[in-house]
């Protein structure tokens, strides 16, 4: 394993140690509310300072973008870090969330952690070297039939679930393929593209730090990810299509 990726997957895991605590009685967490359906916990708080004190530690210069604190110092070496993607199903005692942690190097995606404390799931990738889910090698899934394809989806919060479009294009996927999964957590399901779990993905409204990860993971998994105009414009954006080729090549034909 990397030596970059290495301090991450400590970071990560000291990180699902405070989730896990904090999981046992989750009625005496303290939830805020950033914005519609977007919550913000004392966890999601604690969990981030420390990832970043392990970070730090390690790379006292490298800069920072978490989704709690914000940006903080200016290096080609960059950290970009979600502390509990998917805290709405944290404080609802669902089982389905992740630490997200990603090394962004002039500008690229070279490492990637995803760390599931509930399940003990860790994908990890270094580019280059393929991606990993418990030290395992993955690949995104060979399916190549609309109606065999299982589709992620994601429109978070600042991105109207009443909207015809997303309404439209919800409805032709349920037709169409084996059927949607709205998970609530973005970075697991770009994991779940690279383990094959998921055929492909479509998101909008997304953060750098609900995509850095999947990049990463999806690419090291023989998958493509781009926007929904099929260039590459999907860090900027937040809207993204991912998934084996077969499956990006179809969900990029609805408009």
């Amino acid at each position: 394993m990397h030596p970059m990726l290495n301090v991450a997957v400590k970071a990560a895991r000291a990180a699902g140690k405070i989730i896990n605590r904090a999981e046992l009685d989750l009625d005496q967490i303290k939830v805020g509310v950033k914005g519609p359906n977007d919550f913000v916990t004392e966890t999601d708080q604690a969990a981030e300072a420390a990832v970043i004190d392990a970070l730090k530690q390690a790379f006292p210069d490298h800069a920072i973008l978490a989704e709690e604190s914000g940006a903080s110092g200016t290096s080609d070496y960059e950290w970009i870090i979600d502390p509990i993607d998917g805290t709405a199903n944290f404080i609802h005692g669902y089982p389905h969330y992740a630490i997200a942690i990603a090394l962004r190097v002039q500008g690229v995606v070279q490492q990637a952690v995803v760390y599931n404390p509930a399940t003990n799931d860790l994908f990890t990738a270094s580019k280059g070297e393929g991606a990993f889910l418990n030290n395992r090698r993955i690949r995104v899934s060979k399916r190549s039939k609309p109606n065999e394809f299982l589709v992620g989806f994601a429109f978070p919060s600042g991105v109207s679930e009443g909207s015809q479009d997303v309404k439209k294009k919800m409805l032709a996927l349920t037709e169409s393929t084996a059927g949607i999964r709205k998970s609530g957590s973005a970075v697991l399901d770009l994991a779940y593209v690279a383990c094959g779990r998921l055929d492909g993905y479509l998101c909008f409204g997304l953060k750098p730090w609900d995509l850095a990860t999947g990049v990463l993971l999806v690419s090291e998994a023989g998958g493509l990810i781009t926007d929904p105009q099929g260039n590459g414009d999907y860090m900027d954006s937040g809207n993204a299509v991912a998934g084996n080729p077969k499956a990006l090549q179809y969900l990029l034909s609805f408009k």
